[in-house]
C-alpha cells in the first residue's frame, strides 16, 4: 500500500521520449490509452496529415506518434496541447489530459490514491524515511534515483509525478484527519543534499501547521516502541470500513478484518503516545532545520 513500494513500474521508458509506456496488465489504462490514441489519429487523418508530418509539426518523432495512436504510449500533457493546436481541435484534444491524468501513474498508485481520496482518517508511522505523502519533489527524486536495479530517468520522473499527485489529499474538502509519526533519523539524513533536506524540513513544518494534520516525531532517545517492526498505515473510510498494512504484521499484506486492524491501531496508538507531541515535534523540526 505504500507509495514507496508502488510508485514506479519498471519498463523500457526512456527520458528522451515525452510519454510513458502503457502497462499491459493495467486493463483500464490500456483501454483509456487506446481510446485517446484513436481520437488523436482520427483528428490527424481528418486534417489530412501523415504521421511523420504531424510529428514534425508538434515537435515529436513519427515513431512516438504511432505509439500514442496505437495506445501503446501515454502522451504527456504538452503533447496533447501541441496536437490540439496543430490540428485545430479547439480544445477537444487538450481535454483528453483529464483522461490521461490518472492513467499516466502506475495502477497500484492510482488504487492507493483512490483510497486516500475516500479516507476520512489516515494514520501513518514511517520508520526509515519521510512518508510519500510528505515528500518534496527533490526528496522523492533522490530516493528514486538511488534505487537498485536503477530506474531509467523516465521511470524516475513518472514516480516523482505520482508522488506529487498524491499530495492532493491535503487540499481535499472536507479535509480528512491526517496523522503522521516520523522517526527522528528520517529528519536528519540529507537525502538529495543539504538544500533538499532543508526544503523537506520546511515542507514538514508547513504541513504540520495544517489544522487537520497531526505531525509527530519519534525521538531517537526512545529505546524501543511497537513500531520497531516497520511502517504502519491505517486508512478509515466514511462507511465505517478500513484498511491497514504493516510489513511487521500479517506477512505485510493489506488487511481489513476488524480483529487485525485493532492490532495495527493498538500499535499505532502506542507509537503516538511515546512520540513527541505535535507542538513539541514542530519545535524539534525547527531546531533540526536551524542546525542544517
Amino acid at each position: 500500500m505504500s507509495v514507496d513500494e508502488a510508485s514506479v513500474t519498471h519498463g523500457s521508458t526512456g527520458a528522451e521520449e515525452p510519454g510513458w509506456d502503457v502497462d499491459p496488465d493495467d486493463e483500464s489504462g490500456v483501454a483509456m490509452a487506446a481510446t485517446v490514441g484513436r481520437q488523436i489519429k482520427a483528428w490527424r487523418e481528418a486534417a489530412g496529415m501523415r504521421a511523420g508530418e504531424f510529428g514534425a509539426a508538434i515537435g515529436y518523432g513519427e515513431d512516438l506518434v504511432y505509439k500514442v495512436e496505437g495506445g501503446r504510449r501515454i502522451p504527456r500533457p504538452e503533447f496533447l496541447d501541441r496536437a490540439d493546436e496543430v490540428l485545430g481541435a479547439g480544445g477537444k484534444i487538450a481535454m483528453l489530459k483529464r483522461e490521461m491524468a490518472e492513467v499516466r501513474y502506475p495502477k497500484k498508485v492510482r488504487d492507493l490514491a483512490r483510497m486516500e481520496a475516500r479516507a476520512v482518517e489516515v494514520g501513518v508511522y514511517a520508520s526509515h524515511g519521510v512518508h510519500g505523502l510528505l515528500q518534496t519533489e527533490d526528496h522523492a527524486r533522490a530516493l528514486l534515483e538511488a534505487r537498485q536495479p536503477a530506474y531509467s530517468q523516465g521511470e524516475v520522473e513518472r514516480g516523482v509525478a505520482a508522488r506529487m499527485a498524491r499530495r492532493a489529499v491535503f487540499d481535499r474538502e472536507p479535509s480528512p484527519a491526517l496523522s503522521f509519526v516520523q522517526e527522528e533519523a528520517s529528519l536528519r539524513r540529507p537525502i538529495g543534499g543539504v538544500p533538499a533536506l532543508r526544503s523537506q524540513l520546511e515542507r514538514l513544518l508547513e504541513v504540520g501547521h495544517l489544522r487537520n494534520v497531526s505531525l509527530q516525531v519519534m525521538p531517537l532517545r526512545c529505546e524501543a516502541h511497537p513500531g520497531m517492526g516497520g511502517d504502519i498505515e491505517v486508512l478509515k473510510f466514511g462507511d465505517g470500513t478500513a484498511v491497514g498494512r504493516s510489513p511487521g504484521a500479517f506477512n505485510g499484506r493489506p488487511v481489513s478484518d476488524p480483529r487485525q486492524l485493532r492490532i495495527l491501531e493498538l500499535r499505532y496508538g502506542m507509537i503516538r503516545a511515546q512520540a513527541l507531541t505535535p507542538r513539541e515535534s514542530l519545535t524539534f523540526i525547527e531546531h533540526v532545520l536551524g542546525e542544517t
